[in-house]
């Protein structure tokens, strides 16, 4: 059995208040961002409002929040994931490289991958859609880089940044396993453009 219309409203509530808040939104602003009333969002942090579809979805998009997010009961501050539960693809011919997910809960235009690559193994990245950026750490070992047909080699504490939506791969040619984190996100939905040059820099 499902949570009751007011179990909803009350979680509605509560996640819609602590997240505006802790985006140091007034009721105001987040009303004006979403281009509906004041008063809607005053009634919703009541638990009084009854919401539409279209309302929730102009609201989560204005806090880049899932709608699931909006009205699922809050959890607690602190949740452990022990070692091994949350998903690993293992890549490559060797049963060497692994891609470790690293985020229990979905967060919207996000992803984290730890990636342990293995000796002389190479990772097809799968291009994302326009738009978006990635960004590479290399924390031990090397990484070649490529993108667009353009090699970067990094070395432990190395960052490259480039666009998630070009065609681009991950080798490891050194002696010894590499390990590496990827951050993929959305570019933000203003008039700002993401940079497309790749960069280079140290920790």
């Amino acid at each position: 059995m499902g949570p009751s219309a007011t179990q909803l409203a009350e979680s509605l509530a509560l996640n819609l208040r602590s997240v505006r808040q802790a985006r140091g939104l007034t009721q105001g602003r987040l009303a004006r961002l979403c281009g509906i009333p004041r008063s809607t969002i005053a009634n919703l942090e009541t638990g009084a409002g009854n919401p539409t579809l279209s309302v929730l979805a102009r609201i989560a998009a204005a806090l880049r929040l899932s709608i699931e997010e909006m009205i699922s009961a809050p959890r607690g501050r602190c949740e452990l994931f022990p070692k091994g539960t949350l998903p690993t693809l293992e890549r490559g011919r060797t049963g060497a490289t692994f891609i470790h997910k690293l985020l229990p809960h979905p967060i919207p235009g996000m992803e984290i991958d730890r990636m342990e690559i293995g000796v002389g193994e190479r990772i097809a990245g799968v291009p994302h859609r326009p738009g978006t950026q990635e960004y590479l750490y290399c924390e031990s070992g090397r990484i070649a880089l490529s993108v667009a047909g353009d090699r970067f080699d990094l070395s432990a504490g190395d960052v490259a940044a480039f666009p998630g939506d070009t065609r681009h791969s991950y080798q490891n040619p050194g002696p010894r396993p590499a390990v590496g984190f990827s951050v993929v996100t959305l570019a933000p939905t203003s008039s700002a453009k993401p940079n497309r040059l790749l960069k280079k820099s140290v920790f």
